[in-house]
């Protein structure tokens, strides 16, 4: 059956597409969800001013979904979590405490849905996450996740001057044996 879409369908069609579906599909779902109507010329009229005006409303939509994807990328979304000895977070940061920090850094509200997280983050770090903000728009954006009542750019200062220690303390070690060896020689 040839059928006019009045509606958007997951995986079929969108508003104002005609195709060709199985009878039964057409008669059973379809047209008593008045997600379709039968292809005639008035329906097909129809349909194309409807699929005009939805996309001009998409058109909006995506100019909005920009001006919030060029503020997302500017600066990274900080997560705070209660963090272990070794960096492993007590629990995990999910796509919905992704989604909440950024519609509190947007303004917009964002839905855990449009979050593309394969895995939950269980540790501290800096990572990269795609969002779906419309159908045609998408920003890859930067979460950085730190512990509780962690400073800005105290932990990288904390680990270089710990690494600084280190290898003073391993090149003062190098050359003690180096002077042990010396004078064990010169014996």
């Amino acid at each position: 059956m040839r059928v006019v879409f009045l509606d958007d369908v997951d995986g079929v069609a969108r508003a104002g597409e005609i195709k060709n579906v199985a009878d039964g599909y057409a008669r059973n779902f379809l047209l008593p969800r008045k997600l379709a109507a039968a292809a005639t010329t008035s329906t097909m009229q129809q349909a194309d001013k409807r699929a005009r005006a939805l996309a001009k409303e998409q058109e909006k939509l995506d100019e909005a979904a920009q001006t919030v994807a060029g503020k997302l990328t500017k600066s990274p979304i900080i997560i705070e979590a209660k963090v272990g000895e070794q960096g492993r977070l007590f629990g995990s940061v999910t796509a919905s405490d992704i989604a909440d920090a950024v519609s509190a850094h947007a303004g917009s509200k964002l839905e855990h849905r449009q979050v593309m997280l394969a895995t939950p983050i269980k540790e501290v770090g800096t990572y990269e996450v795609s969002v779906i903000l419309t159908r045609n728009v998408k920003a890859q954006l930067t979460v950085r996740v730190k512990g509780e009542g962690e400073e800005e750019e105290a932990p990288k200062a904390k680990s270089r001057a710990k690494a600084k220690a280190a290898k003073a303390a391993d090149d003062d070690e190098d050359e003690e044996d180096e002077k042990d060896a010396d004078e064990d020689e010169d014996e």
